[in-house]
């Protein structure tokens, strides 16, 4: 896949930070968007990135999670699960646009708009150099990091 170009964006952080794309340019980060704080699914696959945390590491890529939740529910959630990485609100939805992860879903047979659970390799150069949309929770941390070695 070749590397696509995102948009600088900036959103509130745990730890009472900001995250800035533009601060992280030479760095490689992984973005793991999810629906929503300590629901099922969402814990699985936050405790499956959170095992593997020092394998991303040593591969030179710091893991972040983004939903629309409050910094308040995100500091919750990570002190709960003891998350060794930030979690990121994006409650205006500014990175949900840049990387085009509102989908329509059918909740109880009413439709919605949420998070589609979708994971971005953005290497050192700000661009987004591996993607995986409509992911499924479960094993998924570890697909990513296999995939770290051919990047």
């Amino acid at each position: 896949m070749p590397a696509k170009p995102i948009t600088d964006f900036e959103v509130a952080a745990t730890g009472n930070q900001r995250f800035s794309s533009a601060a992280f340019r030479g760095h490689p980060y992984i973005l793991y968007f999810y629906p929503k704080d300590d629901t099922p699914g969402c814990t699985v696959e936050g405790a499956q990135f959170a095992a593997l945390h020092k394998d991303f590491i040593k591969a030179g890529y710091m893991v972040f999670g983004v939903s629309r939740d409050s910094v308040a529910s995100h500091e919750k959630f990570k002190a709960k699960f003891n998350f060794p990485f930030d979690l990121l609100s994006d409650s205006a939805e500014v990175m949900c646009k840049t990387f085009d992860v509102i989908k329509e879903k059918n909740m109880y047979g009413k439709k919605v708009f949420g998070i589609e659970r979708s994971t971005f390799v953005i290497g050192p150069g700000g661009d987004i150099i591996k993607e995986w949309r409509g992911v499924k929770a479960d094993g998924h941390a570890q697909a990513v990091l296999d995939a770290l070695k051919s990047v």
